[in-house]
């Protein structure tokens, strides 16, 4: 079978796939959808089990995909994502797998995830603070995340790896405290700047919390700078003098810093929703339909060729400084992380 890349107009190619399997949520961030919740997709919209492990089949055989997260919404509460993992597990070449989750129900489930062949988990964690999480997020779920990373590290699902967004006036003090919690526990941290997909569309730029401000908040630390590249991760990180992660190495702080040092040029990422529409970026307002193709009965073929025509009209860059950029209508947790 062809084996050509998913490349752009600006010669990047596309070799890491972010499948979101459901729009659903078990949290209510604020920064992410309104406290009465969305309207979900309908299930008939979604795709199936068998739908997404043929696209991420397509992806990994016909377009050169190494890498596969799994995102959503909240991806546990996808009935189906063992089996899912499993089966992406089990194609050649074997890509990288990786779930992002808020952790909640990931202590029932880590041991089963990793024996499916999941390599790793990223958790999102935005305060130590029980009152701020419910704040935060509507819910008093905060002790079930922090099981969840544990039973991750048990598991052995690492590195496990922390993201946080930070909000000003609201946890923009935890910076230096969420760091100390990660380098206790041998997790990697990641701070992201807060941006532009939440539902409600009332994103300022003005109260975003800043890179420069994150770093600035982790002087007392010593951050050195981190020789090794980046490559195309979208975390520009620093070494932790006198701390090492759980793997023995040096320890490590990033940044994603998708605002105010965005990375557009080096992005190698591909994207599809829950409902089987591909994103050739996260800030992308357009899509592509592969979910009539399959319904269609389409071969393998002519959805791989219509992956590439919707990865080649990329843009150059997200745009979020332009005074004409748009939005996207649909919110993070319809797109997928």
């Amino acid at each position: 079978m062809p084996n050509v890349p998913l490349l752009d107009r600006f010669g990047r190619v596309a070799t890491d796939l972010r499948v979101s399997l459901t729009d659903r949520c078990n949290l209510r961030c604020t920064y992410c959808m309104p406290a009465e919740g969305l309207a979900w997709m309908p299930q008939p919209q979604q795709l199936t089990d068998d739908e997404v492990i043929r696209l991420v089949r397509i992806a990994v055989e016909w377009l050169g995909v190494t890498e596969v997260r799994f995102t959503g919404g909240e991806p546990l509460i996808r009935r189906g994502l063992v089996g899912i993992v499993a089966a992406a597990a089990a194609l050649a070449p074997r890509p990288k797998l990786s779930v992002t989750t808020n952790g909640i129900g990931l202590d029932r489930t880590a041991v089963a995830l990793r024996d499916a062949g999941l390599d790793r988990v990223n958790v999102s964690l935005d305060t130590l603070d029980p009152a701020r999480f419910h704040q935060l997020t509507l819910r008093d779920r905060h002790a079930d995340v922090l099981s969840g990373l544990r039973a991750a590290a048990a598991a052995g699902l690492t590195p496990v790896k922390i993201n946080t967004v930070l909000m000003r006036g609201v946890n923009d003090d935890e910076a230096p405290a969420l760091l100390r919690f990660a380098l206790d526990n041998g997790y990697q941290l990641r701070f992201i700047e807060q941006m532009p997909l939440d539902a409600q569309h009332q994103w300022d730029r003005h109260e975003m919390v800043t890179a420069e401000e994150i770093l600035a908040a982790l002087e007392p630390f010593g951050l050195q700078p981190d020789d090794v590249s980046r490559g195309t991760a979208p975390a520009e990180t620093w070494l932790v003098p006198g701390y090492q992660d759980a793997a023995g190495e040096p320890a490590r702080v990033g940044v994603i810093a998708s605002v105010t040092r965005p990375f557009c040029g080096d992005c190698d990422r591909t994207r599809l929703t829950a409902d089987g529409q591909v994103r050739n970026c996260l800030f992308s307002t357009t899509e592509s339909d592969l979910r009539k193709l399959l319904r269609d009965g389409a071969p393998d073929s002519k959805i791989a060729e219509a992956w590439r025509v919707a990865m080649w009209g990329k843009l150059a860059g997200h745009g979020i400084d332009d005074p004409k950029f748009l939005q996207p209508a649909r919110p993070m947790s319809a797109i997928g992380g």
